[in-house]
């Protein structure tokens, strides 16, 4: 297969899948370290959070009687 018909640039002449490829390699998507710190107790990343609030609050009044 031809190389140069692999490659693919943008308008403006950037090299689509050399970009892919760094972006690959650059490590966490900030998404990623937002949910990373949202499991971490990070603060303002609440959304982030996979916490299910309803079971907390039952195990809190559980222990509150």
């Amino acid at each position: 297969m031809n190389r140069e018909k692999d490659i693919q640039f943008t308008s403006a002449g950037t090299n689509i899948n050399e970009v892919k490829k760094k972006n690959a390699e650059a490590g966490l998507s900030y998404n990623e370290v937002k949910a990373l710190l949202a499991k971490s107790g990070g603060r303002g990343t609440s959304i982030y959070s996979d916490t299910d609030i309803e079971e907390v609050k039952q195990d809190i009044h559980k222990h509150q009687h």
